[in-house]
């Protein structure tokens, strides 16, 4: 299995159509994509409750809990031998039942738009067009790489930086895997030890973390 159909069962995104060329809508736009840019720059700590759906319909539950700069960590129920871990440099799945790690630069995947704040969104994503109500949604891709695939971030307004609140994304791989995350129960600007992202290497011990 690729790594990109790995991380496709943890992450999920949707294509984007067209921006509109009418000045306002578009003047708009970039407003709202800049408030997401300060969003992700104010965004010190991340904890909150997951749901994640791939294209079978297959539902898996969990905690996430991310710590800026380029760590995340993605802690499934009880029973699901998956781990997803980022600790700053690589993105790390584990899956505890094979022992099996595979592991791959943050860059090349589409969390990075998550975990590299630092990057100018508007070299990279683009808004969505009619979002429901007051939701923000953001695509990101890298058309010179078109193998790590596309992220759909979709935002609400709320207490988070800047107005806003992350309430999942959809990922969509290069082979037209969709997987959807859901996001509850967000809590911002928390206490997480560099410890939350350790992990234990299957390989080598046989355990999990």
């Amino acid at each position: 299995m690729t790594i990109i159909r790995l991380l496709a069962r943890a992450l999920a995104l949707v294509p984007l159509a067209a921006l509109p060329v009418a000045t306002p809508i578009a003047a708009q736009a970039q407003g709202d994509l800049a408030r997401v840019q300060a969003h992700l720059r104010g965004l010190s700590t991340l904890t909150a409750d997951f749901t994640q759906t791939d294209r079978a319909g297959k539902v898996l539950t969990g905690t996430l809990t991310m710590k800026q700069p380029g760590r995340i960590r993605f802690q499934y129920q009880k029973g699901v031998p998956l781990l997803i871990v980022a600790d700053g440099g690589a993105l790390t799945f584990i899956d505890y039942s094979v022992r099996q790690v595979q592991r791959w630069p943050i860059r090349n995947s589409p969390l990075g738009v998550l975990l590299d704040p630092g990057r100018d969104l508007s070299r990279f994503a683009k808004l969505v067009p009619g979002g429901a109500g007051t939701l923000i949604q953001v695509e990101a891709s890298d058309p010179k790489h078109p193998e790590i695939g596309r992220i759909t971030l979709v935002f609400a307004p709320g207490a988070g930086p800047a107005g806003l609140v992350l309430q999942g994304w959809v990922a969509l791989d290069s082979q037209n895997n969709r997987t959807t995350v859901r996001l509850s129960n967000q809590r911002f600007g928390g206490a997480v030890a560099d410890s939350a992202f350790r992990w234990n290497d299957p390989r080598r011990s046989g355990g999990r973390s």
